[in-house]
């Protein structure tokens, strides 16, 4: 039984991590799809470009949220059905997998930087916030956002094995979780790695210059009432 709760549990995950809020977010609030113009990725940085802050920051909330609520959900509240640690992991990396392959938009999804935080969140808030400080630190010094992902996506799995007798309790099928969602953000990041090593790649707070036609298609489109 407690079998069939796991996969229940799983299947949950991955339809809410099929929620793509970048796409969502910028329909309630009448701005272009954000798989059509910029970079092409269901993502908040790339919503950050249709020039709405406030649908950046709630893509990103969202995002890190979905990928949050089904590890803690099971913590909470999934020992009586006999699920543990090892269905932890598995929901987290189904909600994770659900935001790169969501089932909801033609399996189109984003690179799962946010949603790839929140479940380390969920797995340990020390974890998270050490991965977070790592994006940050990068970011900072480098400004360079594909960097700081890539970075805080190598220091994730060795924070947990690293520091996992000392802050929490290391547990293999979560390492293997974490060490998962951390290949799969280097290989969604690979063009930007291609960049980077051209010279090419645009730094935070710099916008790339985009053709004429693109740039209306970047603009918000507000809707009629």
């Amino acid at each position: 039984m407690s079998f069939a709760y796991s996969a229940l549990a799983t299947v949950a995950a991955y339809l809410l991590g099929s929620l793509s809020f970048a796409v969502i977010v910028t329909r309630v609030m009448g701005l272009n799809d954000p798989r059509t113009y910029g970079s092409k990725n269901p993502g908040a940085t790339n919503v950050l470009r249709s020039g709405s802050k406030a649908a950046a920051i709630v893509t990103l909330l969202l995002d890190a949220v979905k990928g949050w609520l089904p590890v803690v959900l099971v913590q909470w509240f999934g020992k009586p059905y006999g699920l543990e640690d090892g269905t932890v992991a598995l929901v987290g990396l189904a909600a994770f997998l659900g935001h790169l392959w969501p089932v909801f938009f033609r399996f189109q999804g984003g690179k799962g930087v946010a949603t790839a935080l929140g479940v380390l969140v969920g797995f340990s808030a020390w974890l998270g916030l050490a991965t977070m400080a790592t994006w940050l630190i990068v970011a900072f010094f480098f400004r360079y956002s594909s960097l700081a992902s890539l970075a805080s996506a190598v220091f994730a799995p060795v924070y947990y094995v690293m520091f996992g007798g000392v802050v929490w309790d290391a547990e293999r099928s979560i390492a293997a979780a974490i060490l998962v969602m951390s290949c799969l953000l280097a290989w969604r990041h690979k063009e930007n790695i291609a960049r980077l090593i051209q010279g090419t790649e645009s730094r935070l707070g710099k916008s790339k210059a985009a053709p004429a036609g693109e740039a209306a298609a970047t603009r918000p489109r507000r809707r009629r009432h």
